[in-house]
């Protein structure tokens, strides 16, 4: 099967999520807006028209509910004008909270 098939296990929980974001790509500064559709404690996944390709290194600030997190990520996979892969790169305790808040509101909500 494809690595794309529900057969695969994924480390930890990804989560339907909606949430505005900015992306800009490095070092350019390339400033894009974007919808978050969905989340994990190690990426998201990015609704975009105009999607970077594979490898490019971005900066995310994601607004959800009243709270900020900007996050280094990179792109892993992309869909032609549909959206992104996001792995995000190293983060402080702060933000690794602010994900870990947001997600576990997500898994409350999902009854998990």
């Amino acid at each position: 099967m494809s690595e794309d098939s529900f057969s695969v296990k994924r480390a930890v929980p990804r989560f339907a999520f909606v949430a505005e974001a900015e992306l800009a790509a490095l070092p350019g500064e390339t400033r894009l807006v974007a919808r978050v559709s969905e989340l994990s404690l190690h990426g998201c996944y990015v609704d975009i028209l105009n999607d970077l390709p594979a490898g490019t290194q971005l900066r995310l600030r994601i607004r959800y509910g009243g709270s900020t997190c900007e996050l280094d990520g990179k792109v892993i996979y992309t869909h032609a004008g549909i959206g992104m892969g996001v792995a995000f790169g190293e983060m402080t305790a702060e933000k690794r909270s602010v994900l870990a808040a947001w997600l576990a509101e997500l898994a409350r909500k999902a009854g998990n």
